[in-house]
């Protein structure tokens, strides 16, 4: 199966990029004024010209995306006009910070959402259901963004309980200390945009389970709650839940580039958005495909996961 998923993840790669070339193309910005920055209104349309040839901006699409390719297949991703530097130095750069806020806010909003999840369907139809259940509803439909500007205002601002913004305060060197702190606030925001989706997941997972024949049975044997909800029911819920979790990581891409704008987290956001408006090819298309990469691999990895908690699942078809 996974040699099966790897394969198949080759067409999706390459037809994402050329995509990625095709609206880069039809995209209003000038790309010309991203590399110039200030000297674009000065520059003469001579010199305008001859740097529009120079950086090959004239080429039709197909022929910058197969020059891409090319340099791709020989192991260099190109150089970034944006930054003035190879796009490995800048995914170096900003890659890891991200990684590292997106994997914290996953972990944290899949802890909260098991927690809370299984005590809602333990106590349903109590008040703590319905409170929890009622929070979850109402905080889904609640942009990321919105959540980081209300997250700020109240608890960095009002309550001065966390930093603003940044990776560290003002001059202050790159320490573990530091880094924490800082990134406690982004971190929390981005899980609490994934927590409802997961949450009622594994809610209605287990208020199903716990009806099942099995789940019954247990309890005319006389075994304790405890040990039915965690050792009978909540295996059988995690099997779709696991699912759920590959599922959403698109929303967590994009939750987290968001968030990282919000709270000037020096990741990859800042590329993304710099590589769109300024019609960056060689860093647009390395950001999108890894993009790509990484939802297609969180899949396969949920899948994965699901056939070995699950054994009944056939992975040879």
């Amino acid at each position: 199966m996974v040699l099966r998923r790897l394969v198949m993840m080759v067409p999706v790669v390459a037809l994402t990029s050329v995509i990625v070339f095709v609206l880069a193309a039809a995209s209003p910005f000038d790309p010309l004024a991203g590399y110039l920055g200030d000297r674009y209104l000065t520059a003469g349309a001579d010199e305008q010209e001859r740097l529009r040839g120079t950086l090959g901006l004239d080429d039709p699409w197909y022929a910058q995306y197969g020059q891409w390719v090319t340099t791709l297949l020989s192991g260099d991703l190109g150089t970034s006009r944006v930054y003035g530097q190879p796009v490995v130095d800048v995914l170096a750069e900003r890659l890891p910070w991200t990684v590292l806020l997106a994997g914290t806010a996953l972990a944290l909003a899949i802890v909260v959402a098991l927690c809370l999840g299984v005590w809602s369907a333990w106590r349903h139809g109590g008040m703590l259901d319905r409170l929890v259940a009622g929070l979850a509803h109402a905080v889904e439909g609640i942009p990321p963004f919105v959540v980081a500007l209300a997250a700020i205002g109240i608890f960095a601002l009002g309550l001065s309980w966390f930093p603003v913004a940044g990776l560290t305060e003002p001059g202050a060197d790159v320490t573990f200390g530091q880094v924490v702190t800082h990134m406690a606030l982004p971190a929390s925001v981005l899980a609490c945009s994934q927590v409802p989706w997961l949450l009622l997941h594994v809610r209605q997972s287990m208020i199903a389970a716990l009806g099942e024949d099995y789940v019954t049975g247990a309890r005319a044997r006389g075994l304790p709650l405890p040990v039915i909800v965690l050792r009978h029911a909540l295996p059988t819920a995690l099997l779709p839940f696991v699912t759920l979790v590959g599922v959403r990581l698109p929303e967590l891409v994009t939750g987290a580039i968001l968030v990282e704008s919000v709270f000037s987290w020096p990741g990859v956001a800042d590329a993304v958005v710099r590589a769109a408006v300024e019609v960056d090819f060689a860093l647009l298309a390395a950001l999108t495909l890894l993009a790509a990469v990484a939802v297609l691999l969180g899949s396969l990895l949920a899948d994965v996961l699901y056939a070995v908690l699950d054994p009944r699942v056939a992975t040879d078809g």
